[in-house]
C-alpha cells in the first residue's frame, strides 16, 4: 500500500510536407489545408523504431502523399522513425561493501516540489544491456511488497526528435510531432501494475542494473518497466484504468510528484511480478481482482492483454545476481516518538551468505505461502481476531491496519482522513504475528508491540521518518516502513535456499 500520493525521452519532432499542385482556380481545385502527424509508440527506446502516420486534409481531389524528415535519427519514406542513440551521463561507480547499498529516508527527490514521508530510497545505476551507456538515478524507493525495477520515464536520459511530414502537393503545408527517445531499449510488451492507491502503466525495457554501494551485485539484461503518463502512447487501455482501486489516484506514473520517487525497486518475496498466471491466463483477464489484466502487447493499432513467459516478466533483480541472490536485509535505526528529520540505513543483499546478513540478527522467522489467496502473507491476531492476509511492506509509508470501528482509534479530519489520530497519543498497541504455509499456520504466535501517534501532530513537523505513523486498512495489517525502524527485517525469495533455514519465501525480523 503506497499512501502518496516515466521516464519520457524526446526523440524529436517528425515533419512531413505537401507539395503544391497549383493554386487558384475554381472551388473544385484541389487544395491541401492541413497535415497532422502522430507516432507510436512514444516514447521509443534508444535506437528503436516508431511508426509515424500523417493525416492530410483538404478540398477537391487533393494529393494525400507526404514526404518525411526528422531532426534526429532517420525516417523512411513510409514514416518509420529510427530513433537516435541516447547517451548516458555516468558509468557505474565504486566504493562501499560488496553487498551493502546505502539507504536513506528523507523528503524525496530534488528539486524538492513536495515532501515524502517514510520512504526508504537507494541509488541505482542502469545501463543499456552490454554497454557502458549508463545513468545513475537516486531516490529509487525500496519496496518489499512488489517485484521488479520500475523507472519514471521523465527521469531517464532522453533525446527529443521532431518528425515533420510535408505535403507533396503544397510544400508550404506541413505537420509535425515530437517523439521522446529513452536511454533503454523498449519492447512492444507493456504492463499495468496495481498498487493500493493507484496503478502504473508503461513498456517493458531492458537494463543492466547495478548499485554504486553494493559493487558486487549486478542484474544483467533485466526486464524493467518504464512508467508513462496517460498522455503518452500507447494509450492506457480501459481494462487497465478500470482496475484503479476505489478512491485511487489513477495513473501514478504521470510525474515524480505523483509517484513520490524517481522509481521503485521491488525486492519482495517472489522471483517475478506475476508468475504462472500471466504466463498461462494473462490473455483471458477480465480486470477483476481474481483475473487482473497485467501484461499487454501493444502495436500502433492498440494494446491487447497477453500471456507472457515468466522469463520475460519483470524479475526481482536480486535473483539475477551471481551471489547474494536469495533475499535481502533492510536495516534502519530506531526513531523516537515524534519522528526524525532524516534517517540513514542499509540495504544488504543475501541471507546467511556473508557475515553481515546472518539470520541471527532477527529474533523470529515467519514462513509465508507462495501461492493461493494468502500468498506472501503472515497471520496477525489482534484482540482475539485472526487476520491471515497481513504482510510486511517497506513500500507502505505507514502501519496500516483494520479500521476505527475495530480498533477504536479515530481517523484524522479533513484531508488527513486516511490516517489515524488517536485521542491518547501515543496509543500503545499489541498483537501477535505467526507464519503460515499453503496448509495453514506455522510456528508460534509471537507478540508484537507498536504505537500510533496523532498524524496531524507528526505532519506539523519537518520530520520525514516516523515509527508511529499509521492509518486504516480494513481486514488486515500492512506493516509498512513505520514497523521497520529499529529492526533487522529479512525478506527471503520463494524457492531460494538459505543456509540453516527453511527455503524461501519467508520474512524474519
Amino acid at each position: 500500500m503506497r499512501k502518496f500520493g516515466f521516464l519520457l525521452l524526446l526523440l524529436g519532432n517528425v515533419m512531413w510536407f505537401a507539395a503544391c499542385g497549383g493554386s487558384g482556380g475554381g472551388s473544385n481545385s484541389p487544395h491541401v489545408t492541413s497535415v497532422n502527424v502522430s507516432c507510436t509508440p512514444n516514447p521509443v527506446g534508444s535506437g528503436g523504431s516508431a511508426q509515424c502516420t500523417a493525416s492530410v486534409s483538404g478540398t477537391g481531389s487533393f494529393n494525400s502523399a507526404v514526404t518525411w524528415s526528422t531532426s534526429a535519427g532517420s525516417i523512411s519514406s513510409s514514416g518509420v522513425l529510427t530513433a537516435p542513440t541516447v547517451a548516458g551521463t555516468s558509468t557505474p561507480g565504486g566504493g562501499g561493501t560488496s553487498n551493502v547499498q546505502p539507504l536513506v529516508v528523507d523528503a524525496g527527490p530534488q528539486p524538492q516540489t513536495f515532501s515524502s514521508v517514510n520512504e526508504a530510497f537507494v541509488t541505482v545505476t542502469v545501463c543499456a544491456p552490454g554497454t557502458s551507456n549508463c545513468q545513475t538515478i537516486d531516490h529509487i524507493q525500496v519496496d518489499t511488497g512488489s517485484e521488479g525495477l520500475r523507472l519514471l520515464a521523465g527521469v531517464l536520459n532522453s533525446a527529443s526528435v521532431t518528425v515533420t511530414a510535408t505535403s507533396v502537393q503544397d510544400t508550404s503545408t506541413s505537420g509535425s510531432a515530437t517523439v521522446t527517445a529513452t536511454l533503454l531499449p523498449l519492447s512492444t510488451t507493456t504492463e499495468c501494475l496495481l498498487f493500493a492507491d493507484g496503478y502504473v502503466w508503461g513498456p517493458v525495457g531492458a537494463a543492466d542494473i547495478s548499485f554504486n554501494g553494493a559493487t558486487a551485485e549486478v542484474a544483467s539484461a533485466s526486464p524493467v518497466q518504464v512508467l508513462l503518463p496517460s498522455t503518452s502512447t500507447p494509450a492506457v487501455p480501459t481494462s487497465c484504468s478500470n482496475q484503479n482501486p476505489s478512491g485511487g489516484n489513477g495513473n501514478e506514473g504521470v510525474s515524480v510528484m505523483a509517484f513520490g520517487a524517481n522509481g521503485i525497486l521491488g525486492i519482495g518475496p517472489f522471483q517475478n511480478d506475476c508468475g504462472a498466471y500471466c504466463a498461462l491466463q494473462g490473455s483471458s483477464c477480465n480486470g477483476t481482482s481474481s483475473a487482473p489484466c497485467v501484461y499487454y502487447i501493444c502495436t500502433p493499432s492498440g494494446c491487447s492483454a497477453a500471456n507472457l513467459p515468466i522469463v520475460q516478466q519483470l524479475p526481482n533483480p536480486i535473483v539475477l545476481f551471481a551471489n547474494d541472490n536469495n533475499g535481502a536485509l533492510i536495516q534502519l535505526p530506531s526513531v523516537p516518538n515524534g519522528g526524525s528529520l532524516n534517517v540513514n540505513g542499509s540495504l544488504i543483499f543475501g541471507i546467511n551468505t556473508q557475515s553481515n546478513n546472518q539470520l541471527s540478527l532477527a529474533a523470529s522467522l515467519y514462513q509465508i505461502p507462495d501461492q493461493g489467496n494468502n500468498a506472501g502473507n503472515i497471520i496477525t491476531v489482534f484482540n482475539g481476531q485472526s487476520y491471515p492476509q497481513s504482510f510486511l511492506d517497506s513500500g507502505s509509508n505507514g502501519l496500516f491496519f483494520l479500521d476505527s470501528n475495530t480498533t477504536g482509534i479515530p481517523t484524522c479530519s479533513g484531508n488527513l482522513s486516511s490516517w489515524y489520530c488517536p485521542n491518547q497519543s501515543p496509543d500503545q498497541l499489541m498483537a501477535t504475528n505467526q507464519g503460515q504455509n499453503n496448509n495453514g499456520p506455522v510456528g508460534s504466535q509471537v507478540p508484537v508491540t507498536f504505537s500510533i501517534e496523532d498524524t496531524t501532530n507528526l505532519f506539523n513537523t519537518s520530520n520525514t521518518a516516523f515509527s508511529t505513523l499509521g492509518g486504516p486498512n480494513p481486514g488486515a495489517f500492512d506493516f509498512g516502513l513505520s514497523f521497520f525502524f529499529g529492526k533487522n527485517v529479512f525478506t527471503a525469495i520463494d524457492g531460494a535456499t538459505v543456509s540453516g533455514a527453511p527455503s524461501g519465501p519467508f520474512f524474519a525480523y
